[in-house]
């Protein structure tokens, strides 16, 4: 089925490794990540429901974290359940197109949530720096509008992705991705022919969702601070600082995690690939499991409905 590293084809699909030099222990991986998954599911589900059925949470910064939710759960399963299928079936086979698809929706859906969380940025500081008029600025329709564009501008900046490699690359040096899933540059690696556009291309995407756009979210909350600075009275600025601390570490949760694979896989030379490969796959799973938990401190309603849920669970137990 593989071809020797002279070889030059043109694939009809690939196959993925899962955690490469790790084989033996797929069955044992599979426990923690299935129910990390498991668990992410049943939270951001959960999260969904509570704010549909609250109508206090009908406010934009709970619209935007329905719109996280969603994005949790597509990139969460974009690569849980291909992974969970080679841990427990092998099935490491995975067609070029159901490859190149994969590639989109992961990283479509990690650049609309760094746009969610500018969103969110920009949400905070009307909503503190010109208070009076946040609920006529940031009105549903305006925030449809902003998770739209977040969403429009995501497959506006990763569709060239998968298509740059459909057009530009149709030969391979061999069918194994050494890696879990069909992320770009492992893919990219494998292709025989230039790959220059291919790969300044995702690395001025990478550029942009780990540079420019945690600039311009730090630019708002350097504002927003001042802002709550100029408050009266001490319980006032704690007060304003902590219903807006969900966010800082919900942005956190999702940039630290991203910018660590990200450097580890640029300069990381000296790193085991399933070391970084694990990371990789933690880091889809991480924001997932903790934005709900970040959310439930923080908010009392969700908070309650959780405690409720869990209390029902527990006597049905």
């Amino acid at each position: 089925m593989f071809t020797s590293n002279n070889a030059c084809f043109v694939p009809t699909s690939f196959w993925l490794t899962g955690i490469p030099g790790l084989e033996s222990l797929h069955i044992g991986l599979s426990i923690p990540f299935g129910s990390m998954y498991l668990v992410a599911v049943v939270e951001n589900v959960t999260i969904l429901l509570v704010i549909r059925v609250e109508r206090r949470l009908h406010q934009p910064m709970y619209f935007f974290l329905c719109m996280l939710a969603v994005i949790d759960l597509v990139l969460s399963t974009s690569t849980m359940l291909k992974l969970l299928t080679i841990f427990w079936f092998g099935a490491w086979n995975i067609g070029l197109d159901a490859c190149l698809a994969q590639m989109f929706f992961i990283h479509c859906f990690a650049t609309v949530e760094s746009g969610i969380f500018l969103a969110m940025a920009f949400d905070c500081y009307v909503a503190i720096c010109d208070t009076l008029r946040h609920t006529s600025v940031l009105t549903h329709e305006v925030v449809g509008y902003l998770g739209l564009a977040a969403l429009l501008r995501g497959v506006l900046y990763i569709g060239p992705l998968p298509l740059k490699i459909r057009l530009r690359l149709p030969l391979y040096r061999t069918q194994i991705i050494a890696h879990s899933y069909c992320e770009h540059t492992a893919v990219v690696t494998l292709a025989r022919g230039d790959t220059t556009v291919n790969n300044l291309y995702g690395m001025g995407i990478g550029l942009l969702v780990l540079i420019l756009h945690p600039l311009a979210i730090t630019a708002s909350y350097v504002m927003i601070f001042r802002a709550v600075m100029g408050l009266a009275t001490p319980e006032a600025k704690l007060k304003t600082l902590g219903t807006r601390g969900s966010h800082i570490c919900a942005i956190l949760v999702f940039y630290i995690p991203i910018a660590v694979s990200s450097l580890t896989h640029r300069f990381g030379h000296y790193v085991p690939p399933h070391i970084h490969i694990l990371l990789v796959n933690f880091y889809l799973l991480i924001p997932p499991i903790l934005n709900p938990v970040v959310y439930a401190i923080h908010t009392k309603q969700i908070r309650e409905r959780f405690l409720h849920i869990f209390k029902a669970r527990a006597q049905l137990m």
